[in-house]
């Protein structure tokens, strides 16, 4: 990883970091916050790299698709640990996705 990208990489996790207990961003909001309008996938790299031990400190689970679906599952130790935790935090999903409408995280400018 080039020192530009390691960068890039530690402002996608410090915004992963802020997003509250219970809600959830989704990884085009992350891009957009961080000024890579169309850099979704790159924020799916930088969530894949975090390694499992630091994913706590880093709640990559509160990061959805735009849908509210849990298209990062697959990276977790089991698929069924996103959710898992999504719904510890009080999330609640509409079938598979979480019910965007209440825990999508806004931030404050």
């Amino acid at each position: 990883m080039t020192h530009e990208s390691s960068d890039l990489y530690d402002r996608i996790y410090s915004i992963v970091r802020s997003v509250p207990y219970g809600k959830v961003a989704t990884y085009g909001q992350i891009a957009q916050i961080i000024g890579v309008r169309s850099g979704a996938r790159m924020i799916g790299w930088a969530l894949n790299a975090v390694p499992l031990q630091d994913r706590i400190d880093i709640p990559c689970h509160r990061v959805v698709n735009r849908l509210g679906e849990l298209s990062g599952k697959m990276h977790f130790e089991t698929p069924y640990i996103m959710r898992e935790r999504l719904e510890a935090e009080g999330v609640s999903f509409i079938g598979e996705a979480v019910d965007m409408k209440i825990h999508l995280w806004i931030p404050v400018e």
